[in-house]
């Protein structure tokens, strides 16, 4: 997240100081993203830095006042004219949780993925009771109107991210299960041809039982060919042929 540039964004209505911008950003977003006031001032300190803005005074009770420069404007324009890098995608805790417990030694994929489940529905609907006054307070037309739509926003923004990570996670779920089927169906096919092999004596051409068929002796041909003689009755034997 830009933290420079909501700043810009807040001091383009008008000088503010250092506390007031970290109030405003986060009635802005709903404390989503709060920040503490030594970082308001940091990226302040940087901005004036780079000649976005300028000190401007000091209001009645003694703050020290930032106004936004055209530069500052003009960083500003930037920003919101350009769309934001997804080609770089921001490392994802829960992604890399669960990569990270594939095949990890005493951990069930699945008893992570219930627990995260859980906690995502439960988010879901706290930020679905924020939105319905989110709601309440826009359609009612207060004075923090604008701050109440740019809430609304980001609670939309936020219910659109839990749903996607319930349903990824309905997916990587779904996903182990099929994996689990398939290599059971492999295993049990593996097993079955073991089996076949140990039953056949590990020979193609056997037959159950490990008996081999005997090879047929074909006599030569010719006008001297000796008489056919019938084989003695051991040599059929299946003791025999396996010989």
């Amino acid at each position: 997240m830009s933290i420079r540039h909501g700043l810009l964004a807040l001091l383009e209505r008008g000088p503010r100081y250092g506390s007031q911008l970290r109030t405003e950003f986060e009635s802005r977003t709903g404390s989503t993203w709060p920040l503490n006031v030594g970082q308001v001032y940091t990226t302040l300190n940087r901005l004036e830095r780079d000649g976005m803005v300028a000190q401007g005074g000091e209001d009645a009770a003694g703050h020290a006042l930032y106004a936004i420069t055209d530069s500052g404007r003009a960083e500003l324009r930037t920003w919101f004219e350009k769309p934001v890098d997804r080609t770089s995608p921001a490392r994802d805790e829960l992604a890399i949780k669960l990569a990270m417990a594939v095949g990890a030694s005493g951990v069930d994929i699945r008893d992570v993925i219930q627990s995260q489940r859980r906690h995502t529905v439960k988010a879901m609907q706290d930020y679905t009771r924020l939105k319905a006054q989110a709601l309440i307070a826009v359609e009612s037309g207060g004075a923090r109107e604008r701050d109440d739509v740019a809430w609304l926003l980001v609670l939309e923004q936020l219910i659109f991210q839990t749903e996607a990570e319930a349903r990824w996670l309905d997916h990587c779920e779904s996903r182990l299960i099929r994996l689990s089927a398939t290599a059971a169906d492999t295993g049990s096919a593996t097993a079955t041809t073991a089996t076949t092999r140990a039953a056949t004596g590990g020979t193609p051409g056997g037959t159950a039982g490990g008996t081999a068929e005997a090879p047929t002796a074909t006599a030569p041909t010719g006008a001297d060919t000796a008489p056919t003689r019938t084989a003695p009755p051991e040599a059929a034997s299946p003791v025999a042929g396996a010989r």
